[in-house]
């Protein structure tokens, strides 16, 4: 079964740090490339941040860029999106995915798994 399981969403203030994570099945994660989505009530669903299988290449959005980071253990099957200054604005449901290839996740279109979503909250 294939099975992507966020963690660490929580509440926060705003300027606050965060760092989610997700773990994956090992035929979900084994030779795909990562990424994240946030989504908002009545919002659509928004790219956030990409990781290739090797790790060599990242994308973010231009609203995130400097500000979050994300990584992946290939060993351990996680993938975390460490989020610094966070905004009230990015108060969300956050969004682990795999991808249908090795190249990184950048689109909806990329995406072939979905986890369940962790919520992120943050107050002014």
């Amino acid at each position: 079964q294939v099975q992507l399981v966020e963690s660490g969403g929580g509440l926060v203030m705003s300027g606050d740090s965060l760092r989610l994570s997700c773990a994956a099945s090992g035929r979900t994660f084994s030779g795909r490339g990562m990424g994240w989505f946030r989504q908002a009530p009545g919002k659509e669903r928004e790219f956030v941040a990409g990781i290739t299988w090797s790790s060599i290449s990242t994308y973010y959005s231009d609203s995130v860029k400097g500000r979050f980071t994300i990584s992946r253990n290939n060993v351990r099957s996680t993938v975390d999106l460490q989020m610094n200054s966070l905004t009230p604005e990015e108060t969300d449901v956050y969004y682990c995915v795999a991808g249908r290839s090795t190249a990184l996740v950048s689109s909806m279109r990329d995406a072939a798994y979905w986890g369940q979503g962790t919520q992120v909250t943050v107050s002014a």
